[in-house]
């Protein structure tokens, strides 16, 4: 446990044991879309925006690595799926807890989908990948999302509650979820869950204040941080909105005093 203590406060803020976490493998599922490109231009401007962490799959390492003096956890995304085919929200492991450890990441991660028609392959995948960090005290973030042909409403409050648990009781030390649109059901998902809840950010929105608006709720309702791609990398100053998500996550500022940062 040592171990994964140490390692823990390279993708969290020591002083809140918040995090803000940005994800960029979307690369793998949806292709080089804005914002991932220039890996390196990216990761500098989060980087000094103040995220705690970057995400990635295993090639992208060589190609986003930090050039700024700023300090950035590096967080090794270990399962994949594309969007190509019909079988998107079935993912595989294509990648292990002993590469991450050779590359030189912090943390790993990986992506399940409850209601999925691999749900069980992917439960067991999370597992195993647990097992594997106890043994190499390494921290372990789990994505869990409700998609599948039985899924409605994936942001249903007792649904999005029933994804975190399942990845505490599995071994996460780190969960991401959607958020359900309001305070109240989030503290509820957040008491549920028992472990440290963050909350994606989805979709590229249109509205800097809907996202500052989400971050900050979420954080009221109990979250430790977020873990979001698209809402900054594909931001027009990545930057700037990393500072305004930061200054709400780390710093507890107002959503009116993060703004400015997007002035």
């Amino acid at each position: 446990m040592f171990g994964k203590n140490i390692r823990s406060e390279r993708i969290i803020d020591r002083k809140t044991g918040n995090a803000v976490i940005v994800p960029m493998d979307h690369g793998i599922s949806i292709g080089p879309i804005n914002g991932i490109i220039n890996m390196k231009d990216t990761v500098n401007a989060v980087s000094e925006g103040g995220a705690t962490a970057v995400l990635m799959q295993k090639g992208l390492i060589p190609y986003g690595h930090r050039t700024v003096g700023h300090d950035v956890g590096l967080i090794l995304h270990l399962s994949a799926s594309t969007n190509i085919g019909s079988t998107s929200n079935s993912k595989v492991l294509v990648a292990t807890v002993e590469e991450a450890i050779k590359l030189g990441a912090d943390a790993v991660s990986i992506h399940v989908n409850l209601g999925a028609e691999s749900e069980p392959q992917m439960l067991a995948d999370l597992g195993k990948v647990s097992r594997e960090c106890s043994e190499w005290g390494m921290p372990f973030l789990v994505m869990s999302y409700a998609r599948g042909p039985t899924v409605k409403d994936q942001f249903d409050p007792a649904i999005v509650a029933h994804c975190a648990r399942v990845a505490t009781e599995l071994g996460a030390d780190l969960i991401k979820v959607s958020y359900t649109g309001d305070i109240d059901s989030f503290r509820d998902v957040v008491k549920g869950a028992l472990a440290p809840v963050l909350i994606a950010g989805g979709p590229k929105m249109d509205s800097d204040m809907d996202i500052l608006n989400m971050v900050f709720d979420s954080i009221e309702a109990g979250g430790r941080g977020v873990s979001i791609g698209r809402n900054i990398f594909q931001h027009k100053d990545p930057k700037a909105m990393t500072e305004a998500i930061s200054g709400i996550v780390l710093k507890g500022l107002s959503v009116k005093e993060a703004a400015k940062f997007l002035k």
